[in-house]
């Protein structure tokens, strides 16, 4: 039987092709000055900078630039965003953006008005913030992550070789999200496809606990299974708004605590995949494609029913004259296959990792013990030489 539960969920969506119009809507509750939080420059070459910014000024917004967000924000990125707002007494954090964009501005949200260093309080101790939080809106340029809908914000300590994800309460999720699946058309295929596998990344972290029958996974395999099919389109036909809105779509129901209701959740996945982005800098959703196989190869044996049943309801393998380890090997090598398919990384080395980094990974690597297994410093080596 599922958990006792609460779900809330306070976040407001824009979602489709005039979602942008929704931005209208919303500036209006806020004062005046918006720190206007963007990346490496994209959002400038198509477009989407310029449309934002006309709105902004449209409803007579003071605008305070803060771009230059990467991929993996650092917490040096993290301590600049709060100096920038407090210098100028902002009233929004404006993300247009990915999930980096996002979760750097929850980040920066609850460090405005707190005197502690943010990485000490927050991803060091992991404390919840005391002090008042300054709101986030979000304008959504990538999907994966699930960061428009969710509290959660992931930051790097380089110094430290630490990449460590800290889940607020609902007073940090964005307070508005714009999702426009033509937004993410421009995006290269590599960071398309990374954000796929993100979204498939997370439903599985939810997915692969517990034994019972229950709602949360029935909804989590008709989730897996719409992202494989529109991943599929998606790479031959890179602009079918189709199959990118139920990917943006998807990313979103995958990660704002819905289908973990009820769940003890695994994430060990996610804990290893961090711990590799922190020594490589790669891309988050190809870290955790990298692990996969290696992880679920090790766990299935503690967890065989759930494999068997993803076996056969999210790649509808044919049950018929095969053991149960038969069935569930065969689920993992279809996804294998999917994974290759759409052109994810299936290796660390892929990403830059050599064998001499196998011992600082494993010992940045936090262990969970909500999944089928709890993992060994041993076990986390073997996966990561494995997945070299």
């Amino acid at each position: 039987m599922l958990g006792t539960f609460t779900f809330s969920n306070p976040t407001k969506l824009y979602f489709g092709e005039e979602a942008l119009e929704g931005l209208k809507t919303e500036l209006p509750k806020y004062g005046r000055t918006v720190q206007l939080i963007y990346g490496g420059g994209s959002v400038k070459k198509n477009g989407i900078y310029d449309a934002v910014v006309s709105i902004l000024r449209a409803c007579g917004k003071t605008i305070v630039e803060d771009g230059g967000v990467m991929p993996n924000p650092t917490a040096e990125k993290l301590r600049d965003g709060v100096r920038i707002a407090r210098e100028n007494n902002v009233d929004l954090l404006l993300a247009v953006g990915g999930g980096s964009c996002c979760d750097y501005a929850k980040a920066v949200s609850v460090s405005v008005h707190e005197p502690e260093d943010p990485w000490i309080k927050y991803f060091a101790r992991y404390e919840d913030p005391t002090c008042e939080i300054v709101p986030v809106g979000c304008v959504l340029t990538m999907a994966g992550t699930g960061s428009e809908m969710n509290g959660g914000s992931v930051i790097t300590n380089t110094a430290e070789k630490m990449k460590i994800g800290k889940v607020f309460d609902e007073r940090v999720n964005p307070r508005f999200s714009i999702l426009n699946p033509k937004f993410t058309y421009s995006l290269p295929m590599r960071q398309t496809v990374a954000g796929v596998y993100d979204i498939f990344s997370h439903i599985c972290e939810q997915y692969f606990s517990g034994t019972d029958e229950n709602v949360s996974d029935a909804l989590s395999e008709a989730l897996m299974r719409t992202v494989v099919s529109a991943s599929r389109i998606v790479i031959r036909e890179p602009e079918n708004y189709e199959a990118r809105s139920n990917i943006m779509w998807a990313a979103t129901w995958a990660l704002n605590n819905l289908i973990g209701c009820g769940k003890t959740e695994d994430w060990m996945v996610h804990m290893l995949g961090q711990a590799i982005g922190a020594y490589t800098d790669a891309t988050h959703g190809l870290t955790l494609a990298a692990v996969s196989l290696p992880y679920y190869r090790l766990v299935m044996p503690y967890g065989l029913p759930k494999f068997v049943r993803f076996a056969k309801e999210v790649w509808r393998v044919d049950p018929a004259g095969k053991t149960d380890e038969q069935i569930a090997e065969e689920g993992l090598c279809a996804m294998h296959a999917w994974m290759k398919e759409i052109g994810v990384a299936v290796s660390m080395r892929d990403l830059g990792a050599t064998a001499d980094m196998i011992e600082g990974i494993a010992d940045a690597t936090i262990l969970m013990d909500a999944g089928y297994h709890a993992l060994t410093r041993d076990e986390v080596v073997k996966i990561l030489n494995e997945s070299l």
